[in-house]
């Protein structure tokens, strides 16, 4: 005879003590945090330099990502441009002859430095370029321009590594376009956005980000994402898994303070991901309980549409706002256009108001390709407004300087602001009657 389980109550996932103290722990990774009493008040700790007038001439000429440098980066993937009648279109395949012919508003193009090489996967799996892709290849090496394109931005690609430019220059030219290999068939793109500045900047501190763009130009961002994520599991069947984020600034890790996302091609699904799919199993139902609801119950919700809501996360090592998807729908490729562009208005919506001078990652986290899990869509946006120093690293206990109710009371008056402006999509935000706790927020068909 068996024993019946006890019920086990669940922890509580925020604790404030007497002195004020919030203590956190994330229920999908176990990871503690603390808001000390009197720290959460500290300013972000972000320091803008000092304005400097931009230089007309420069224009388009800022970073290599900027639209006026195409020739800096790998051979294009595919780029999204405005047609004529006001629309969209996204076109594959760019010659080098045809890199000026229009111009990109995004673009996706290879990581110069890819995390997993073109290499990795044909020495450890075997990968081939499939025949599409190797016809690319042939074709743009075959053009004279598409070659000394590619020479050139793989001649950097060796100076960046260490050689000389005198070891670079005697190399024969079959063995520097061995070192382009992943410039076609690699599983590590860059998308990038045109803007460095935004329209009409003086200075340099006008920076272009995310929630700089107009909602529409977010919108094709997004959708431009997800169909790169889908592009990137269909071109090397061993992908497992496509991390996608897009790092703002350098203290949160960018290498150009200019608007990108970077997808990874990986062949696992990644601790993160392995250590909820664990809690899943046991409670299929954890992404409603310990998600968006547990923040509604605790009044973090911060807006919240038909299709998406944002709340103030907590159990985070920085201070974040995680977005959900609330479609049934588990991978972002396969949601209506819809329920997408929900999504990338209350993503866009955050970015405006957390503003381009505080450092953030934001991260996409949705079901790995392998699993019939049902996990939602989910989008992280950390403020990267601290430094992990030897407290954490002795302890695993994480000191968070902006508690979940702090960082709501520093968004949503912004949020306020802007969508009176007019300058974010129109949404219920917190404080509002529509922004109530939802027992089945999300649920899902497991497509």
């Amino acid at each position: 005879m068996t024993d019946t389980p006890h019920y086990v109550r669940a922890p509580e996932y925020i604790s404030e003590l007497a002195d004020g103290t919030v203590k956190q722990l994330n229920p999908f990774s176990g990871t503690e945090v603390w808001t000390v009493a009197g720290r959460g008040n500290r300013p972000l700790g972000v320091k803008l330099p000092d304005p400097v007038p931009l230089d007309p001439a420069e224009h388009g000429h800022y970073c290599a990502f900027c639209e006026r440098r195409y020739a800096d980066s790998p051979p294009e993937k595919s780029r999204v441009i405005r047609t004529a009648e006001g629309g969209w279109e996204t076109r594959h395949r760019v010659s080098a002859e045809d890199l000026d012919a229009t111009v990109a508003e995004f673009r996706r193009v290879p990581n110069l430095f890819e995390i997993l090489s073109y290499d990795y996967w044909h020495l450890n799996y075997g990968y081939e370029l499939p025949d599409r892709v190797r016809q690319r290849r042939d074709e743009y090496l075959a053009s004279p321009a598409g070659r000394d394109h590619v020479l050139s931005v793989a001649r950097a690609k060796l100076r960046a590594g260490g050689l000389t430019e005198t070891v670079v220059a005697a190399l024969p030219e079959d063995e520097v376009l061995t070192a382009a290999s992943g410039f076609f068939g690699g599983g590590h793109d860059v998308l990038i956005a045109r803007r460095h500045f935004i329209d009409g900047a003086t200075d340099n501190t006008q920076l272009a980000g995310a929630g700089t763009l107009t909602t529409e130009e977010h919108n094709q961002f997004i959708a431009f994402t997800t169909e790169s994520v889908k592009a990137l599991f269909e071109l090397n069947r061993y992908t497992r898994y496509v991390a996608v984020f897009q790092n703002w600034l350098r203290p949160a890790g960018a290498s150009f303070d200019h608007l990108h996302k970077q997808l990874v091609s990986i062949d696992e699904r990644g601790v993160q991901h392995e250590q909820a799919m664990q809690r899943l199993r046991v409670n299929p139902n954890i992404y409603n309980e310990y998600g968006p609801n547990y923040a509604g119950y605790h009044n973090l919700v911060l807006a919240e549409t038909d299709h998406a809501i944002a709340f103030a996360g907590f159990g985070h090592r920085y201070p974040t706002i995680e977005i959900y998807s609330k479609s049934e729908a588990c991978d972002p490729w396969n949601h209506t256009p819809e329920e997408l562009r929900g999504m990338s208005d209350m993503i866009h919506a955050m970015h405006a108001a957390t503003g381009v001078d505080v450092p953030n990652n934001e991260e996409w986290h949705y079901r790995p390709v392998d699993s019939d899990l049902p996990m939602p869509w989910r989008v992280m946006l950390k403020w990267r407004t601290s430094t992990i120093a030897g407290f954490e690293g002795a302890t695993k206990i994480y000191l968070n300087t902006i508690s979940p109710v702090h960082l709501r009371d520093r968004v949503v008056p912004r949020l306020f602001e802007l969508r009176e402006q007019g300058l974010i999509a129109e949404m219920p935000l917190a404080t509002e009657t529509s922004c109530r706790p939802n027992p089945l927020l999300y649920r899902t068909n497991r497509s």
